[in-house]
């Protein structure tokens, strides 16, 4: 059987949050264990269903999974206080996948993530908020309006009359 797993990084970072006063490879070993059905305990030989049922368990002791929840949802609000459409899932990762907003998708996006990207919005929100394009052709560059003063020349207040 090929390893359908490679890349143990989400197992890792949770079970690290994990608070555990014993020798943590036999807590990963009984882990591993448990969701295969005593099967094996090695993370290598768990297939990608038991890989993922090993991580949501994980989220939810550690409480990742709520705290995630509550920075998208912050996230999500300070988007619309913004003015982008947050029922629309294109704009919110069109908005995300911009370099200088968070540079991926948005459900890709982490809780250290979700911090950081709330305080962009925070920032850009503060100096104005988003550029509303104003009607004008694709092409054609925007001028700024001059102000003209006219002057009137009244002889009578010079003196001289």
């Amino acid at each position: 059987m090929a390893q359908e797993v490679t890349n143990f990084g989400r197992f890792y970072t949770l079970f690290n949050k994990l608070p555990y006063d014993g020798d943590r490879e036999d807590l990963k070993e009984s882990l591993v264990s448990q969701f295969t059905q005593n099967r094996t305990v090695s993370l290598r030989e768990m297939t990608r269903h038991e890989y993922h049922n090993c991580c949501a368990w994980l989220e939810e002791k550690t409480g990742q999974r709520d705290l995630l929840r509550k920075e998208r949802s912050s996230t999500l609000k300070l988007m619309q206080q913004m003015g982008v459409d947050t029922t629309d899932w294109a704009r919110i990762n069109a908005l995300c996948m911009d370099a200088r907003i968070a540079g991926k998708p948005f459900a890709a996006i982490g809780i250290d993530e979700h911090v950081a990207l709330q305080k962009k919005l925070r920032t850009i929100e503060r100096k104005g908020g988003f550029a509303k394009p104003g009607p004008r052709m694709v092409g054609q560059k925007r001028h700024r309006e001059r102000q003209c003063v006219v002057i009137k020349f009244d002889p009578s207040r010079t003196g001289e009359a």
